[in-house]
């Protein structure tokens, strides 16, 4: 249960976690076109694939760990000048963020688990990180693994469109409505801020 404090910007904990996870998503998203786009040698192919999923892994930690902490800390009030439009595509654009966080990690998870070549996944070449057991005994892989393949790479195009569209939002509140939406998830370099244009009392999800 969140905590009912009203906050003017985003805890810490919160705004670290929300770029490590921005982070992630534009590294993963170089690797994977990389890896299906550029020719590797196999040592570059295997070393990238190992690191796309440390990575995966990494993010869908993250997004478990915000999601908790979303849960226990309130979040700034949306400015009172936003319409009820604007409002409610803030609110499921959250939601379908949250949903491709944990899709994709789990998807790719799935994917590596049901592969033919049962490549083992040690995260950042150090911590061993188990297949799904369902899918990793499957004694016909290939169909299974062809279309988690399908699924992780049109999620992941998805995800790149969701990603892209929330951060066109928050430009638009910081260029064009000029109020502090973007400033409340940057890191605290300077005690100013912009005055607060009123807020609605409505929280983001």
């Amino acid at each position: 249960m969140a905590s009912g404090r009203r906050r003017d910007r985003y805890t810490e904990v919160a705004i670290t976690l929300h770029w490590v996870m921005a982070l992630g998503i534009i590294v993963l998203a170089g690797i994977g076109l990389t890896m299906v786009h550029v020719h590797l040698s196999l040592s570059r192919r295997f070393a990238l694939y190992q690191l796309h999923k440390s990575i995966g892994v990494t993010i869908l930690l993250a997004a478990f760990l915000r999601l908790v902490w979303r849960l226990r800390h309130d979040p700034p009030a949306l400015p009172a000048l936003m319409s009820r439009l604007e409002r409610s595509t803030a609110h499921w654009g959250h939601i379908a963020l949250y949903f491709f966080l944990f899709a994709l990690p789990l998807t790719g998870w799935a994917l590596v688990s049901a592969s033919v070549l049962k490549v083992p996944t040690r995260l950042y070449g150090t911590i061993p990180w188990p297949h799904l057991p369902i899918l990793s005994t499957l004694h016909d892989k290939a169909p299974v693994e062809a279309v988690l393949k399908r699924v992780h790479r049109y999620g992941a195009w998805t995800l790149l469109v969701v990603v892209a569209g929330h951060a066109a939002a928050a430009l638009r509140h910081h260029f064009i409505q000029r109020d502090d939406v973007l400033l409340r998830m940057l890191p605290r370099l300077t005690k100013r801020s912009r005055p607060q244009i009123g807020l609605s009392g409505q929280n983001t999800v």
